[in-house]
């Protein structure tokens, strides 16, 4: 048989000292001051709606270091929303970089990054550095593509010299 405490001691109240609730209070109060509040037409007192013009000023843009790791390294900076995706820094970087989103390769503190991960959810803060690769299929697609080219552009030789 269990035996089962009054509800009386179930649901006492613990804080019996004021500075636990003190600290709670300051606490509640300065969560409060962060928050705007508006009257509705009805009386009622409600946390002011945000508009999404709100939401796009509030949205903080970083700078990211973006460098590559080739023979010819080099180092760009990115100014962008600290909401956006891996692939809309990819857009971005296939402006000053002339290779497609779909041929980068994004690795941000040692791990390849998918095109939908966004940056804030991934920790990149402002200053951070994300590594650039060209996808090695890419690569070696240019480079059967530039061996075939130069192969047919060289003059057959004939068989039957005269």
């Amino acid at each position: 048989m269990v035996k089962i405490p009054s509800p009386r001691r179930l649901f006492r109240s613990r804080s019996k000292s004021t500075v636990g609730s003190v600290d709670m209070c300051a606490m509640v109060a300065a969560e409060h001051e962060k928050i705007e509040w508006e009257v509705r037409p009805g009386g009622m007192l409600v946390q002011k709606r945000r508009s999404p013009d709100d939401d796009l000023d509030a949205a903080e843009a970083i700078l990211v270091k973006v460098s590559t790791s080739g023979g010819g390294g080099w180092q760009h900076d990115v100014s962008i929303d600290a909401t956006a995706t891996f692939g809309d820094l990819k857009v971005m970087l296939s402006l000053a970089t002339g290779l497609w989103p779909r041929e980068q390769r994004l690795l941000y503190r040692g791990r390849e990054r998918d095109d939908g991960d966004h940056l804030h959810m991934a920790g990149v803060q402002d200053g951070d550095k994300v590594l650039l690769l060209e996808d090695p299929a890419v690569t070696e697609r240019k480079l059967r593509s530039t061996t075939l080219a130069q192969l047919m552009g060289v003059p057959c030789h004939s068989f039957i010299q005269v």
